[in-house]
């Protein structure tokens, strides 16, 4: 009797091949990360500015202190790579803000 393999089994039996040098049923797909940006305390205001939403606004959609934001605008400190990445994000697609607070 013949079974089904399932998606995983056919997953794993190409993997197994593609390790045993078999490439027939492998397909490669490459991309690259743009580097992760760094923003001025200019550059956050600017975006909180064009958002439109006050720095306690933005401190709870990246999940920092009011006083983060404060620090940052004022220069006193920089956003570490993840919070520059949010940063990035909101700024190429603002309506990630809304989808953050809304409740589903």
């Amino acid at each position: 009797m013949s079974e089904k393999l399932t998606d995983l089994q056919k997953s794993i039996q190409q993997a197994t091949a593609a390790l045993n040098g078999d490439y027939s049923n492998v397909t490669v797909h490459e991309s690259s990360l743009q580097p992760v940006p760094h923003y001025s305390a200019q550059d956050i205001k600017a975006i909180r500015s064009e958002l439109g939403i006050t720095q306690r606004v933005l401190a709870v959609v990246l999940a920092v202190s009011p006083r983060t934001v404060e620090a940052w605008e004022a220069g006193k400190s920089q956003p570490n790579g993840s919070a520059c990445r949010l940063l990035q994000l909101i700024q190429q697609y603002p309506n990630l803000i809304e989808e953050i607070f809304t409740t589903k």
